[in-house]
C-alpha cells in the first residue's frame, strides 16, 4: 500500500486493488484537537478530486474534508460515529472513507510522505 497526501492534510493510502483510504493527517487532528465529530458521506457517493466530501469538528474548530482523488465512496468507517476521538488516538489508522478511485492519473499529483514532511517544515502555519 501506498500513502499520499495533500496540502489540506488529508492523507489516501491506496490497495492493491485500486481502492483508496482517506482520512485526515496527524497533523491535521493535533492541530484541530479533541475531535467530537465527524461527518460522512453514503456509500455511493461520487466526488472529484479537490471536493468537500464531508466535515469533522472539534472542540475549537470544524473543517471540510477534501477528497484526494475521484472515486466512488464503497465504504464508511462507521467506528467512528460512536467513537470519533478515534482520529485523536491514530489518524492514520483511523480512515474516514473508502473510495473505489476512478482517476488514478491523479495520483501523480499528490505528495508522498518525503514531500509532505517537507511541506510542513516549509510552510508557516
Amino acid at each position: 500500500m501506498k500513502t499520499y497526501f495533500t496540502p489540506t492534510h488529508e492523507y489516501l493510502t491506496v490497495d492493491s486493488e485500486g481502492n483508496g483510504f482517506v482520512g485526515i493527517t496527524d497533523y491535521a487532528q493535533k492541530a484541530l484537537g479533541n475531535v467530537v465529530y465527524v461527518d460522512m458521506p453514503e456509500v455511493g457517493d461520487e466526488f472529484s478530486e479537490g471536493d468537500d466530501f464531508g466535515a469533522i469538528e472539534s472542540v475549537k474548530a470544524a473543517s471540510d474534508l477534501i477528497i484526494p482523488a475521484s472515486g466512488e465512496v464503497i465504504e464508511v468507517n462507521g467506528a467512528l460515529e460512536d467513537n470519533p476521538r478515534l482520529i485523536n488516538e491514530d489518524a492514520m489508522a483511523n480512515w474516514i472513507i473508502k473510495i473505489r478511485l476512478t482517476d488514478p492519473a491523479e495520483l501523480d499529483s499528490l505528495m508522498d510522505l518525503d514531500a509532505y514532511m517537507a511541506y510542513l517544515a516549509s510552510d508557516p502555519h
